[in-house]
């Protein structure tokens, strides 16, 4: 079904990993790197990979510098992070410098596959625990906070609610469920969103909500918010 490249110093990692495809995606060929020079190397000979799985701390890497350096050379290879690393301001960071999803190694295997089957349909994936977290001292926040609630004065009432789904890292597809709406309609509302936000992509805006305090806006009286 899919090539994938799995990027991890620790071979039980990678053998765990493989596991964790093979029963969510039988057939899939798996590709084996254990440091950045191999990964792009691989990369290189292999223009059908589908996604590349990267740890942050293995040989070559330099912190984040290996994402921007594989994003460099391939952009159009998606890279998802799986990284035992949960503060929420790197995890933003890796989103920001190109990468499509955020995986922490202690995802149980249930919620990775879930996690792999979003990317490989194409949205981002954010641990919601994290990316709804308090941002930890000292960290900088990602929107101008004197215009964003003017901005989200503007969403409808439906907006917020998809808004703040799209915020806990959800699908299109969940949203759609949850909302008991079309998932035609969720990626109007999404895109309706963006605008309004001025964002250029889904990343960017969930990027933006990290903070908000959803229930306060939808709260709003009908007449601010009309569907």
């Amino acid at each position: 079904m899919y090539q994938v490249l799995i990027a991890d110093d620790h071979p039980l990692f990678r053998e765990a990993i493989a596991r964790v495809i093979d029963d969510g995606f039988p057939g899939s060929t798996l590709l084996e790197a254990s440091d950045l020079d191999a990964t792009l190397a691989l990369v290189a000979e292999n223009d059908d990979i589908d996604l590349v799985l990267l740890d942050l701390n293995m040989p070559g890497m330099q912190g984040l510098g290996g994402l921007v350096q594989l994003r460099n050379q391939f952009p159009t290879v998606p890279a998802v992070i799986v990284s035992a690393e949960e503060d929420k301001r790197v995890i933003l960071q890796t989103v920001t410098y190109g990468a499509v999803g955020f995986i922490t190694k202690s995802t149980p295997r249930k919620q990775m596959i879930h996690a792999l089957e979003q990317i490989l349909n194409g949205s981002v994936y954010l641990p919601s625990d994290i990316i709804r977290a308090d941002a930890s001292s000292g960290s900088s926040r990602h929107h101008d906070p004197g215009l964003l609630p003017e901005l989200l004065e503007s969403l409808t009432r439906k907006q917020l609610q998809v808004f703040e789904r799209m915020a806990r890292g959800e699908s299109n597809k969940v949203i759609a469920y949850e909302l008991s709406i079309a998932e035609s309609t969720v990626k109007a509302h999404v895109s309706a969103i963006l605008r309004k936000l001025g964002a250029t992509n889904r990343v960017q805006a969930i990027l933006s909500a990290s903070d908000i305090d959803f229930g306060a806006y939808l709260k709003r009286p009908q007449k601010v918010m009309t569907e």
